[in-house]
């Protein structure tokens, strides 16, 4: 069940801490007085708790002891203080991402499916995963390449407050290569039921063919830059097409009004296995008059709710977002090996952590996190 107020947590037999152990940080294991486990927890609670960066230090030496103690017991050492900032800096620095991001993909799973967080999503309620990437525009390796970092966030189909990133994997610094990227985070999950979202970059015959293979679906824009799909697409008969579906919105001095339009896909279509065509268009009218429009085409590989699963893709956008604003990454000066990109995953956890938790306004979630020392651990399933 989510949980409010004060939490309470049963621990999966996946937890957190153990699962912390197969994570390295290159140093040698002996004369270590704090072992990365540890370490990588204590920053995850801290990252819960609202920190940013390396700032967790502070907060990290107001710990309770009994907590702190507890989590040395568990990976059979004994606390030689606590972590310095120092500490803090060289065990984030040198972590394998790779192996972090897996970690926190199988916690986040697990607790998506078991005792920690939402019910299994049911054959009649097929997921959705959104892909897209993101730059941490303050993290620049000494040849000025940013780190860009591919995510998936998985949850149910349309704006799911409680989606969580499953997967994450840097695309070596290059926007460009997030199809290639995408192709093998997606070879890691089971896609069955599942309907894949993405922006135009990832409307791609080979990504269209793994999700096929893999029991997944597809609901995916087109733009000029697949310019023979686009072409088809652009000249379907959408005038004598009547409208499947319609809505308007109000709000933010504006109303909204998107119109969709569907065809069965023509059999000379040039790209694979899709079902139906679309065409959104939305008209926007602002408080003061002015008006604009905006249309959008794209392919399905099955007849789905176009609607949900195109405006349910923005919740990735929202994600990034949390990330920005509630921990200013764009704005961290974190540059330093997998400094970076180990904070971001972290970011991932918290926020994911919190959502599970009955507590998608993130922002909010950690100042009340924050307020109780043992909220982040528990949240975590750290504790007992």
């Amino acid at each position: 069940m989510p949980l409010s107020g004060d939490v309470s947590f049963t621990p999966s037999c996946h937890g957190l801490l153990d699962l912390l152990l197969a994570v390295g940080d290159g140093r040698s294991d002996q004369g270590r007085d704090h072992p990365v486990a540890v370490v990588l927890a204590l920053v995850a609670a801290a990252t819960v708790a609202g920190l940013k960066g390396y700032t967790a230090s502070g907060w990290v030496a107001d710990v309770p002891t009994d907590i702190l103690d507890s989590l040395y017991a568990r990976v059979d050492a004994r606390p030689g203080g606590r972590p310095s900032r120092s500490t803090l800096w060289r065990v984030c620095t040198d972590t394998d991402g790779d192996i972090l991001d897996m970690v926190i993909a199988e916690w986040t799973t697990t607790q998506r499916t078991g005792s920690g967080g939402q019910a299994p999503t049911s054959t009649d309620s097929p997921a959705q995963v959104r892909l897209d990437g993101k730059t941490v525009r303050g993290a620049a390796d000494p040849d000025g390449e940013q780190l860009h970092l591919l995510s998936a966030l998985a949850g149910s189909p349309g704006p799911d407050p409680v989606a969580v990133i499953i997967a994450q994997a840097p695309t070596d610094g290059a926007k460009t290569r997030e199809p290639e990227t995408a192709r093998a985070l997606l070879e890691t999950l089971d896609l069955r039921q599942v309907t894949v979202t993405a922006d135009t970059l990832h409307t791609v015959k080979a990504t269209a063919e793994l999700i096929h293979q893999q029991g997944g679906h597809f609901v995916l824009p087109v733009k000029e830059n697949r310019a023979a799909l686009f072409d088809a697409l652009n000249a379907l008969p959408w005038a004598t097409t009547g409208i499947g579906h319609e809505s308007t919105e109000v709000g933010h001095g504006r109303s909204t009004r998107r119109t969709i339009r569907v065809l069965p896909a023509p059999p000379d279509l040039p790209f694979p296995h899709v079902s139906q065509v679309w065409l959104i268009e939305r008209y926007v009218t602002t408080s003061n008059g002015k008006q604009s429009a905006a249309a959008q085409l794209g392919v399905t590989s099955h007849p789905a709710e176009i609607a949900t699963f195109n405006r349910g893709h923005w919740a990735i956008e929202t994600l990034h977002y949390i990330r920005d604003t509630c921990y200013r990454e764009d704005q961290s000066r974190i540059r330093t090996r997998s400094g970076p990109r180990v904070m971001a995953s972290l970011r991932n956890l918290a926020i994911n952590a919190l959502r599970l938790a009955g507590r998608p306004d993130i922002t909010e979630a950690t100042r009340w996190a924050n307020r109780d020392m043992t909220r982040p651990f528990t949240i975590l399933g750290l504790t007992g």
